[in-house]
């Protein structure tokens, strides 16, 4: 796969108008082709695997917040970056998540060519479907190179997208709670 890759990116090089013979980008389709499949690498992976079991017994019925777990993922529009973290919250009944494995379920959907709307969606139900919680919540903000580096060119605009499942949807208290421990909420 990365030999045909790479030829696909020696094409693109030519059709920028470059050399790929040149010194500099001798090696640059099999670099290319090597950084784009690892930074795809979400779809080799899959929720059991990233889970492994880490599902603990525990009578905690309170709110778990992972707050700032940094994600980087690829716009399905245009193929540049973008560049944020999550907060994920969830309400227990009865287990509760590996610590590590909230942040590796975020990663897990990002590195796969997405949109920030459903990248949150898939994140919130991912650990819905894991922890068969009371609620789950999932806020992320990210700044989008493809608004950037193009386009309208605005450096310092942030993309914020919410989805909130169960009791963060149904009590505006359970949500409030959610919000003002992560800072978005006064």
């Amino acid at each position: 796969m990365i030999e045909d890759m790479s030829e696909h990116y020696r094409q693109i090089l030519l059709g920028l108008g470059e050399d790929p013979t040149r010194e500099g980008l001798l090696d640059t389709p099999k670099r290319a082709a090597k950084a784009m499949q690892y930074l795809c690498h979400g779809y080799g992976q899959t929720l059991d695997e990233i889970v492994n079991g880490a599902l603990f017994a525990s009578d905690n019925d309170e709110m778990v917040i992972v707050q700032n777990i940094e994600l980087y993922s690829l716009c399905e529009h245009h193929l540049l970056p973008f560049i944020g973290k999550a907060h994920v919250a969830y309400i227990p009944t009865g287990k509760v998540l590996g610590l590590s494995k909230v942040a590796r379920i975020v990663d897990m959907f990002a590195r796969r060519l997405q949109i920030q709307e459903s990248l949150t969606r898939q994140i919130a139900e991912a650990v819905q479907q894991v922890t068969h919680a009371a609620g789950v919540a999932v806020v992320i903000e990210a700044q989008h190179m493809c608004m950037m580096m193009r386009g309208v060119e605005k450096q310092n605009s942030v993309m914020n997208t919410s989805v909130m499942l169960g009791a963060f949807r149904e009590s505006t208290n359970t949500r409030q709670e959610f919000l003002q421990l992560i800072g978005r909420s006064k």
